[in-house]
């Protein structure tokens, strides 16, 4: 029976630094993450970690603590692979040291945004990773403010006087897009997006605009913007071709525009690239095996998340100083579905 028992009693800190053949803060200082113990002795703590399967222990550390080793996330959406992959990436990077994470969708609503946020709050969480709404000046981040929470901000934001703050350089991959557009001879280009109140659409736009009028002041560029949903964008697009335009290319700010752009493509029996060029910022996978294989810029979700983590936890363990403004740089993949006007639309126009 006392054999039994002994089974099921869950491992300590303590027995994970005998283990070892190390201190108990020694143990401690490995979960945490800190790097000035030993590369040998930290090994042995993970090895013994392992041995043992111990788990940190939330109830006795929330008694040493007024925050639990929770960490929240909270994201516009889970649909698309870039939010997907950045809660996969975020959950690692929290579980190697030694936290939970909790994640959840705003849906795209600042008010279900700061709900949740309040529900964090009095979770007592150690810190927050947000993508916020629209930007870095929205309700949500203004609530952490006010109620004093560690956080850091990612993807639909620019820079801020509060929180750290971590995104893709989405001005500067748009403004490759358009040199490499522009190269090909594209001279009437269509941008489609959601929500222009969004810092990251900002940027792709006012990046791809100003570099394409830089190399070509000739260039016509379109653009056409819902606010809400993609269904008003399909509408707004739809109604565009009607109309008569034939831009020889389309860039599409979002993932869901590129899909609405091919279908709308495809509904007139276009095909990329002989009658028109697709580009779309995000990368997916259906974009890599369909043919053609559509452009893309991808977004670097590791880099991203590593570093917001890296900032958060920095914070959490007291590190001072004004907030960090990151960009990290992304990847732009010019595939099949790009060609040069001369040899679809534009030479008809």
């Amino acid at each position: 029976m006392a054999h039994r028992q002994d089974q099921q009693r869950r491992a300590s800190i303590h027995d994970v630094a005998s283990r070892a053949g190390v201190s108990a803060a020694t143990v401690s200082k490995v979960m945490a993450g800190v790097t000035t113990v030993k590369p040998e002795n930290a090994q042995r703590v993970l090895d013994a970690i392992e041995q043992l399967g111990y788990r940190v222990d939330p109830l006795a550390s929330d008694m040493r603590r007024a925050k639990r080793r929770i960490i929240g996330a909270i994201m516009p959406e889970f649909e698309s692979e870039f939010f997907g992959q950045m809660v996969s990436q975020l959950e690692s990077l929290a579980e190697q040291r030694g936290y939970t994470l909790v994640a959840a969708s705003s849906r795209e609503s600042e008010a279900r945004e700061t709900e949740i946020l309040a529900r964090m709050h009095d979770w007592r969480v150690a810190g927050v990773v947000l993508a916020p709404v629209r930007n870095e000046h929205g309700p949500a981040a203004s609530f952490m403010k006010t109620n004093g929470m560690t956080g850091v901000l990612i993807d639909r934001v620019l820079s801020d006087d509060a929180f750290d703050t971590v995104s893709a350089d989405s001005s500067a991959a748009s403004a490759e897009v358009a040199r490499q557009l522009i190269g090909k001879g594209h001279r009437h280009i269509l941008v489609v997006g959601l929500g222009e109140q969004a810092a990251t659409v900002r940027a792709r736009l006012d990046g791809f605009r100003a570099t394409a009028l830089e190399l070509a002041p000739d260039v016509r560029i379109d653009v056409v913007l819902a606010e809400t949903d993609v269904e008003p964008l399909r509408a707004q697009l739809r109604h565009y071709f009607a109309k008569g335009e034939r831009p020889t290319a389309v860039y599409s700010l979002f993932l869901k525009g590129t899909l609405v752009a091919l279908s709308e493509f495809r509904r007139r029996g276009w095909h990329c690239p002989n009658d028109i060029s697709l580009v779309g910022f995000d990368d997916a996978e259906w974009m890599q095996v369909t043919w053609p294989a559509i452009a893309a810029v991808v977004q670097p979700v590791r880099q991203i998340a590593s570093h917001a983590m890296e900032a958060l936890f920095a914070r959490i363990e007291g590190e001072a100083g004004p907030p960090t403004a990151r960009l990290e740089p992304c990847q732009v993949f010019m595939r099949e579905s790009v060609g040069s006007p001369a040899n679809g639309s534009g030479s008809r126009r």
